[in-house]
């Protein structure tokens, strides 16, 4: 089984870029996206209706931001948006599905760079996200985090950390949340693999850093330690255009019912 996530930055902007072409090439089994920024009134039957695709939303409320969408071969046993907290799913940040073998989350983390306010709304979206994990993870199936987690956890995952140490997705105090993910027994999957390899899955479109790959890998597969011994393979699609993230994958040993 191959799960794709993927921030577009805007739904509409990518499918101009290629994006129907793309994933009709492709074909992932399950993909998520994040920041779809759209609104359902908005979103056309082309986007909705994914030949041998069964398709979900959670539109943010506020027009133009946020959002995601996720699109499955596998017809879910249960699909949700939110996690309950009104001033977290307010911003339509997160779809959860109910699989045979596991859970998935499909999240648009927060970005705290624009105020304090908003590094403590992330830092407390982080700490809701844990929590409401653990508890699926009680339910006695394993759980699949995937998303734009906004953060990168070590100085190898971007291009220039020693300048950034004090900005938004490189500080200590977010940093130190996935290590507290780890703690719990999350594996970061394309790590697992690829230990020490610089690749990076989001590049600013107002630096030109993509032509200069001086990108930020704040894009993830975490995945519950009971999931580690079905883990194949993990990527970063470095080569796919059409936003300024690309596509990060996994491939599990399972055998889902389509």
């Amino acid at each position: 089984m191959r799960i794709y996530s993927w921030n577009v930055n805007g739904i509409r902007a990518v499918k101009k870029k290629g994006f129907l072409d793309w994933i009709n090439n492709e074909q992932p089994d399950i993909l998520g996206l994040q920041e779809i920024r759209i609104q359902d009134h908005q979103l056309k039957d082309d986007l909705r209706d994914l030949d041998n695709y069964y398709s979900y939303f959670n539109f943010g409320q506020k027009k133009g931001y946020s959002g995601v969408a996720l699109y499955t071969k596998i017809e879910p046993l249960n699909v949700w948006s939110g996690i309950g907290i009104k001033r977290f799913d307010y911003e339509g940040r997160v779809i959860g599905a109910e699989f045979e073998d596991f859970y998935l989350l499909n999240i648009y983390f927060p970005n705290g760079r624009s105020s304090k306010k908003r590094l403590n709304y992330k830092l407390d979206f982080y700490d809701a996200i844990l929590d409401y994990s653990e508890n699926l993870r009680k339910k006695g199936k394993e759980v699949v985090i995937c998303g734009d987690y906004n953060t990168a956890h070590h100085p190898i995952d971007l291009h220039d950390p020693a300048s950034n140490k004090k900005t938004s997705g490189f500080m200590p105090i977010e940093r130190e949340w996935l290590d507290k993910l780890e703690e719990k027994g999350y594996l970061d999957s394309y790590r697992y693999f690829n230990p020490e390899k610089e690749c990076y899955s989001w590049w600013s479109y107002r630096t030109k850093a993509r032509s200069r790959n001086a990108g930020w890998r704040i894009d993830y597969h975490f995945v519950s330690a009971g999931l580690e011994s079905k883990l194949i393979n993990a990527d970063i699609l470095t080569e796919v255009m059409g936003s300024d993230h690309c596509p990060v994958t996994i491939t599990l040993a399972l055998d889902e019912k389509k």
